[in-house]
């Protein structure tokens, strides 16, 4: 693959999962865009505070996350038999890669378990897995450029 010009590049990654509850809105949510990759967390539990944090990625980094995303073939999925969202939550993945465009809305995951019984396991699994590996990613991104301590 060849290094990405950022500029030009119209991929785009976003995942958000979040629920309305006792403590008010909690959500997780990253975001690529031309370069730069934000992250959010907002947990109201024991009155934690929202953490948001940006960097800037390099061209490599760029070029994993579209592989990642192609190798997944998530463009080939619909998400019209996935769970509804509903009181535990939801999901939502949107993705512009090339020509494609797809954005995704489910209920959230809680174990394969979920995906096992729902009405169509086979993608709703590749949805599963792809952002267990993209929040693998971001996760470790993020330890390695920030030192994320809450306030005791």
């Amino acid at each position: 693959m060849a290094a990405t010009t950022t500029e030009q590049d119209p991929f785009y990654l976003r995942y958000y999962t979040g629920h309305q509850g006792m403590h008010g809105h909690e959500f997780l949510e990253f975001e690529y865009s031309q370069g730069r990759l934000r992250y959010a967390n907002n947990s109201n539990y024991r009155n934690d505070s929202l953490i948001r944090k940006e960097m800037w990625i390099g061209p490599l980094l760029i070029d994993e996350l579209k592989r990642i995303v192609k190798e997944s073939e998530i463009t080939k999925e619909d998400d019209s038999q996935w769970p509804r969202k509903n009181i535990v939550g939801k999901q939502e993945l949107e993705i512009r890669l090339g020509n494609e465009h797809i954005s995704f809305e489910t209920a959230k995951i809680g174990s394969l378990n979920d995906v096992q019984d729902s009405q169509d396991p086979d993608g709703l699994r590749v949805f599963y897995y792809l952002i267990q590996d993209l929040k693998c990613l971001i996760f470790s991104l993020i330890s390695l450029h920030f030192k994320i301590k809450p306030i005791q």
